[in-house]
């Protein structure tokens, strides 16, 4: 697994426990305290997701919400909810992470840790906004 992969699972952990606990993402990361060794390398990546999304969430929510069709943000899993978050930050916001490649690994993460509906929505989602990108402002 990439240091990349292991850094969204951890933003990942962080987004979905601050939505649990109604708290700031930041918060919580505060909170969890230093890195372990084993997740140095991968730590400058997850705290930019972390705050990327906490940062841009009113505009990456209202994406989402207006792209999900037939869903809103409140009915969707918490998980699917916060992987879109960060899959939609990492297309829109991060320049060194290829589109494709932002698309791929949250569907990835919704194969691991969602429903089986899930990998297919956030797929679909995430590519709808990949091919708006260029009309999105931001």
């Amino acid at each position: 697994m990439s240091a990349r992969t292991k850094a969204r699972k951890l933003a990942l952990d962080i987004l979905f426990a601050a939505e649990l606990r109604e708290e700031r993402p930041t918060e919580v990361l505060t909170q969890r305290g230093r890195p372990n060794q084993d997740e140095l390398a991968e730590y400058d990546h997850a705290v930019r997701l972390i705050e990327g999304v906490q940062e841009h969430q009113e505009r990456i929510d209202e994406l989402i919400a207006t792209y999900a069709t037939g869903w809103t943000l409140e009915r969707m899993p918490v998980v699917d909810r916060n992987i879109l978050r960060m899959g939609t930050f990492e297309l829109l916001y991060v320049d060194d992470v290829p589109d494709g490649v932002a698309v791929s690994e949250a569907v990835s993460l919704a194969t691991e840790l969602s429903t089986d509906e899930s990998p297919r929505f956030v797929n679909g989602l995430l590519s709808r906004l990949q091919q708006l990108k260029p009309s999105l402002t931001l």
